[in-house]
C-alpha cells in the first residue's frame, strides 16, 4: 500500500510553500488554492494538517520563534565566546530583517492579527528569557557584567520593554522617536547590568537597521 509523505513533512512542506508565496505576492493575495498549486496537494491534504490561511501564517511566526531559540541555544553552547559575545549573536540571531521576511512580519503587525502577534512576542519572550539568563549569569562570572536582582526576571523586564515598546506595531513611533527609545533602552540595559558604557552600542545599530529596512518615517 502506497504510504504518503510523514505528517511533520508534509506540515513542513506546506509552510514552505506558503511562505514563499506570502513573501513574493503578499498574504491578502494568496489563496488556499495557491497554496495547494504550490504543493500539489488536495484540498482535504490541506486542511487535515491546518484549518485556514490564518493559521499557516500562525504557524510560520510561530516558526520563526523556534528558529530564534534554536540560534539563541546553539550560541549560548558555544565555549569560545564571552558573554558579551553572545549576547550580541544571540540579540542578532532574533532580528526579522536578517531572514528577509519582511511581508510575513508585516502581516502580523496587523490588527487583525494582534492576538497573533501578542503570541508570538510573549512566546518569545518566554521561551528566550532563560537562555539570555544563563549568558548574563556567565557574563557576572566572566567579571563583564554585575547583577543586583535575579538574572532571569532582569531579563524579562528588559525583553518586554524592548519587544512591546519597540514595538512599531504597538507603538506608532516616527523613525526618529523609535530611534530615541532604541538610545534609552541601550543606556538602561547598560545600567541595569553594570556594563561598560557604550558595550551595547549594537542595540542602537540594530533599529537603525530596522528603520531602513521597514522604510519608517
Amino acid at each position: 500500500m502506497f504510504a504518503g509523505k510523514p505528517p511533520e513533512d508534509r506540515r513542513l512542506e506546506i509552510l514552505q510553500a506558503a511562505e514563499q508565496l506570502f513573501i513574493t505576492q503578499g498574504y491578502g493575495k494568496t489563496t488556499v488554492e495557491h497554496i495547494l498549486q504550490s504543493v500539489g496537494i488536495a484540498k482535504g491534504t490541506l486542511y487535515y494538517h491546518y484549518q485556514s490561511k490564518a493559521d499557516i501564517l500562525e504557524a510560520i511566526v510561530l516558526m520563526y520563534v523556534n528558529k530564534g531559540v534554536e540560534a539563541a541555544e546553539n550560541i549560548l553552547a558555544i565555549p569560545s565566546l564571552n558573554a558579551h559575545e553572545k549576547l550580541k549573536l544571540i540579540l542578532s540571531a532574533q532580528s526579522f530583517e536578517t531572514d528577509n521576511k519582511k511581508e510575513v512580519i508585516q502581516q502580523i503587525h496587523r490588527v487583525e492579527n494582534a492576538e497573533l502577534h501578542m503570541k508570538s512576542l510573549t512566546e518569545t519572550i518566554k521561551r528566550i528569557a532563560p537562555i539570555i539568563a544563563k549568558v548574563i549569569e556567565q557574563g557576572v562570572e566572566e567579571g563583564i557584567y554585575q547583577l543586583d536582582n535575579d538574572a532571569q526576571e532582569v531579563v524579562e523586564f528588559l525583553l518586554v520593554a524592548s519587544q512591546f515598546l519597540l514595538d512599531t506595531a504597538i507603538f506608532d513611533w516616527t523613525a526618529e522617536q523609535l530611534l530615541k527609545r532604541a538610545q534609552t533602552f541601550q543606556s538602561i540595559t547598560e545600567t541595569v547590568l553594570h556594563a561598560e558604557k557604550g558595550s551595547f552600542h549594537y542595540i542602537t545599530v540594530m533599529y537603525e537597521r530596522l528603520v531602513e529596512h521597514f522604510e519608517l518615517k
